[in-house]
Formats: C-alpha cells, sequence, structure tokens
C-alpha cells in the first residue's frame, strides 16, 4: 500500500451511505474508522439532555468547549455498534440516534465555535494517521491535505428509503415521507450554513451510491489506496 495513503477524507449528505461504506474501508485496511457526525450528535445530546435551547449559539458553544467526547472502537459489544462514544466518560452510543437529536443535530452542527472545537479534536485524530474519517466537511475543512477524498451521496429518496429501513429495523413506525421532508430539510440547512457548508472538495471524487452495492463502493474505495491515488 502506498504510504502516503493514510488518510481517506469520506463526505456526504445525510444517509448516503457514507458511514457505512467508511466503516467497511477501515476494517479492509486495518484503519481507525471515524465518524465524526457523532461528536455533533454528542453535543446535540448534551445540550438536550441540559435543558438548553439548541437555538442558542452561545450557550451550545460554551458547552461543547465544556464536555468530553470520546470515540472509540466497537470492542466486543453486542448490539450490532460499530463504534462506542463516551459523552463525559458515559457511553451514549445508541441514544445519538434518538429522533430528537436527527431533529436537532444541523442546527447544532451549523454552529461557528461548536465547530471550530470539534474540528480541533477530528484534527488530532488525523494526525495519527491510518484513518478513514467520515462526515461533512473532512475533505474541504477537517483534513484538506488528505491524499484520497470521496464524496458519497445518492437520491433524497434513496436515503429516505434507506434511513426508514433502518429505523423499521430498530422497531421505530416513523412515517416515509416525514422522513423524505427531513432528509430534504437537512440537506438544506447543511448546504447553505454559513460555516463549512456540505460540499465536495474540489478534488473530491464523486460517487454515487444510489444504484450501486456497498460492496463494489468499497473495493473500488479499496483499490484506490492500495495503488495510492493522489
Amino acid at each position: 500500500m502506498d504510504k502516503n495513503i493514510d488518510v481517506i477524507a469520506i463526505d456526504g449528505p445525510a444517509a448516503s451511505g457514507k458511514s457505512t461504506v467508511a466503516r467497511l474501508v477501515a476494517e479492509k485496511l486495518g484503519y481507525l474508522y471515524l465518524d465524526t457526525g457523532c461528536m455533533y450528535r454528542a453535543v446535540t445530546l448534551a445540550a438536550l439532555q441540559a435543558g438548553i435551547d439548541v437555538a442558542d449559539e452561545t450557550a451550545v458553544t460554551q458547552l461543547t468547549q465544556q464536555i468530553d467526547i470520546e470515540v472509540l472502537p466497537a470492542q466486543d459489544e453486542a448490539d450490532g455498534r460499530h463504534y462506542t462514544t463516551l459523552l463525559n466518560g458515559r457511553d451514549v452510543t445508541w441514544e445519538l440516534r434518538l429522533p430528537e437529536v436527527d431533529a436537532n443535530v444541523s442546527q447544532v452542527a451549523s454552529y461557528k465555535g461548536v465547530r471550530e472545537e470539534l474540528v480541533r479534536r477530528q484534527r488530532a485524530y488525523g494526525r495519527r494517521g491510518h484513518v478513514v474519517m467520515v462526515g461533512r466537511d473532512i475533505g474541504t475543512v477537517v483534513m484538506p491535505d488528505a491524499p484520497l477524498k470521496l464524496y458519497v451521496t445518492a437520491s433524497p429518496e434513496e436515503r429516505a428509503r434507506r434511513r426508514w429501513l433502518d429505523r423499521q429495523k430498530q422497531g421505530f413506525s416513523d412515517d416515509y415521507d416525514t422522513i423524505l421532508a427531513d432528509v430534504i430539510r437537512r440537506d438544506q440547512i447543511d448546504s447553505n450554513r454559513q460555516h463549512s457548508p456540505l460540499r465536495p472538495a474540489d478534488d473530491a471524487i464523486i460517487m454515487d451510491t444510489t444504484e450501486r452495492s456497498v460492496a463494489e463502493i468499497v473495493a473500488e474505495i479499496v483499490a484506490m489506496a492500495q495503488v495510492g491515488v493522489r
């Protein structure tokens, strides 16, 4: 493997398949899988639990600077998780997927101070190397010098279908149309926010997963990493 491909940056909108792809690529390469979205979700959960209004940017930013967030490998947990997220030392991995977190995380992630603090922490992971980092601004802001940048996307309808299926498997009875509306709403917030808007890096490789299998996408990315695509 080319020694320079030690950081792979994967960006894309919600439910595009980027997290699944990133996790499997990391497994194939023996790299750390870091879903940076869980860090924004942890801040959102912390704000909700503390009774802080997520519309209060100053309060949410101050909270971000005060809390401890740690992302660890899944180890041997049997509940299907792909990583473990600790918030102030407490395992909140599954709480991060609660509907109320889904509904508020894009708002929290739009705040400049929140992003600055979490980007600082994310870059520390990136400097260690051998990491597949996934999010919405990895290639453009967090790790702009990453030797391999990808933008994984899919149609809003397909992404809503995937999210709906996930929720069904988790025992929830969410309505598809409601999920689709939320996907579109989050796209608009993420793409139009002032700080670190969602967009492909200029040198990112665009990968549309709408009609492609996960295995096919993963194999293609692994091949890129192994031949040292820059």
